[in-house]
């Protein structure tokens, strides 16, 4: 029999959820047991993960199989496709950012594919459409021709196949001739106690719009590697491709593993990298690749580092390491830094525009945080503002992108002797200049604040959200300052969040800030300057 007479015995493509393919079996999961034929209905059943199995021993065209796979991953596309246009209208919310990108409904997560191509900027995002909640992603996709406005685009990948049927995870894009290539880790759960598949799989696109899945073109693990491998990145060195995948080690350690290819899609594992580094957490995730002023920069997301401030609790960390590529292609890793050091930026991802600027965006939240105020409306998290990174005297810089200047719809002048005053408006941006002793509070009601504070005896910038509507997660976290007279700040608001770029960007602080309606006060005690407001 075929693959296809197996579908239609299960009750057609309608009835299946996914198709999976591990070794000698394969499983069909199913929506509903009464519409199996009786023949099925003897076949070995789970019930509770409403599974069919199947032995290999009865496909009688072997060569057929795997189009017929891809075929069948196609069907259930276009069911899934149908299935989510209700999510995409997006639900109103008080927490809903004016000008940051969210999700219409559900959940988001990683930014992925951020490349531009063929004239225009494309970006995508982890989604699960149908709850605050981490379960099978998809990939939205949204395109820009100024970094600024963004359109919705049909989305890219779902979750579909016997590769990625319980999850399209993240990955970055290629720009290469007339082609858009997504490369991405295809997650797959098997049996009940979910034993995790990793792929890394490629999918293309001649319009930039609609996408063909090709499979894994790198089907088995690195070695000395758990199924705890993902996030490929992909970039063009010494002539050759490097494929970047962030790992962990059977001991559980966090890694980097690195594979070439001169063809994209035929790809050979040169080294796992990062020893030096010693023990530093049990996994990394969402690798990125650059070069700033002829410095190799590696991105990382190690999870389960010592955090550098008793206050920040998550294991969650993202980070940035200085790189040298050997002849070989293995990554030496060395002076780990934080590309921030507030409470929500994670998995970043970054590209070079036509002007040979590299930009990156992250989530803006974290893996075990599901629980915001906003998800009471079906939505959670967004995407931080995008900002411009550079290299200079030693020291990574980072500040927002000059496009942000066209959102500014009006210059406010801030009566300086007043302590207290309001905007009536959350979406702004603020820059200030503060003595230490100082404090700024923001997004302030009857109801609550966020503060930022500069303590004089220990040169520590605090910014606290202990005072807002939060319901899960840390809520200061602390940055020393130690040779800073005084401290220059550049703060973007949204609706709740909040973007503190310190001492003209040697510096960052993200956080998602929940407050009332109503907080659209602003109020300062101390040596705090407020030399220019914008309302955007």
């Amino acid at each position: 029999m075929s693959l296809l007479s197996i579908i239609k015995e299960c009750g057609g493509i309608s009835n299946v959820v996914r198709v999976l393919n591990p070794d000698s079996r394969i499983i069909i999961e199913i929506l509903d047991f009464d519409l199996l034929s009786s023949q099925v209905k003897q076949q070995a059943y789970n019930l509770q993960l409403k599974q069919v199995t199947y032995s290999k021993n009865v496909i009688e065209n072997k060569d057929e199989f795997e189009s017929q796979l891809l075929q069948v991953g196609r069907l259930i596309a276009q069911q899934q496709l149908q299935d989510i246009t209700p999510y995409i209208k997006p639900v109103e919310c008080e927490y809903r950012p004016d000008w940051h990108i969210s999700p219409p409904q559900g959940l988001l997560n990683d930014p992925n594919g951020f490349i531009y191509h063929q004239g225009q900027y494309h970006l995508f995002y982890q989604w699960y459409p149908y709850a605050c909640a981490h379960k099978d992603k998809y990939w939205a996709h949204l395109t820009s021709k100024d970094l600024i406005n963004w359109q919705w685009q049909p989305v890219a990948l779902t979750p579909s196949d016997w590769f990625d049927s319980h999850g399209v995870f993240s990955g970055h894009a290629v720009s290469q001739d007339d082609e858009l290539m997504l490369f991405y880790t295809g997650n797959v759960r098997i049996d009940e106690q979910r034993d995790r598949h990793t792929t890394q799989c490629l999918a293309t696109s001649t319009d930039g719009i609609h996408f063909t899945k090709h499979g894994p073109v790198v089907p088995e693990l690195p070695p000395g590697v758990t199924p705890h491998c993902r996030d490929p990145k992909v970039i063009r060195h010494n002539d050759r491709w490097l494929m970047l995948l962030g790992a962990q080690r059977e001991d559980e350690i966090g890694r980097l593993a690195i594979y070439q290819s001169e063809d994209l899609k035929t790809w050979t594992f040169l080294a796992l990298c990062g020893d030096e580094l010693g023990d530093f957490g049990y996994m990394w995730e969402c690798p990125d690749f650059f070069t700033l002023n002829k410095q190799d920069f590696i991105v990382i997301g190690p999870q389960g580092i010592e955090s550098p401030n008793k206050s920040h609790t998550v294991a969650h960390h993202n980070g940035i390491v200085k790189a040298t590529l050997d002849e070989s292609g293995k990554a030496l890793l060395s002076d780990f830094q934080h590309l921030d050091y507030g409470f929500d930026f994670y998995a970043p991802q970054s590209l070079q525009t036509p002007d040979g600027r590299r930009i990156m965006t992250a989530w803006m939240g974290l893996p075990d945080e599901v629980d915001h105020p906003s998800s009471d409306n079906g939505w959670i998290h967004q995407l931080t503002t995008f900002r411009e990174l550079s290299y200079a005297n030693g020291k990574l810089i980072q500040t927002p992108i000059k496009e942000l200047e066209k959102l500014r719809r009006e210059h406010v002048v801030l009566p300086q002797d007043e302590p207290s005053f309001d905007l009536e408006s959350k979406a702004f941006e603020l820059k200030v200049s503060m003595e230490w002793g100082g404090a700024l509070r923001l997004h302030q009601s009857d109801q609550g604040y966020c503060e930022i504070r500069l303590d004089k005896a220990t040169q520590t910038l605090f910014f606290d959200r202990s005072n807002t509507l939060l319901r899960e997660g840390d809520t200061l976290r602390e940055l020393a300052l130690p040779h800073s007279d005084s401290v220059q700040l550049q703060i973007l608001s949204d609706t709740s969040s909040l973007e503190v770029f310190i001492n003209n960007g040697e510096a960052v602080m993200s956080a998602r800030v929940f407050t009332a309606k109503d907080a659209t006060k602003i109020s300062r005690a101390g040596e705090v300057d407020i030399l220019d407001c914008w309302l955007y």
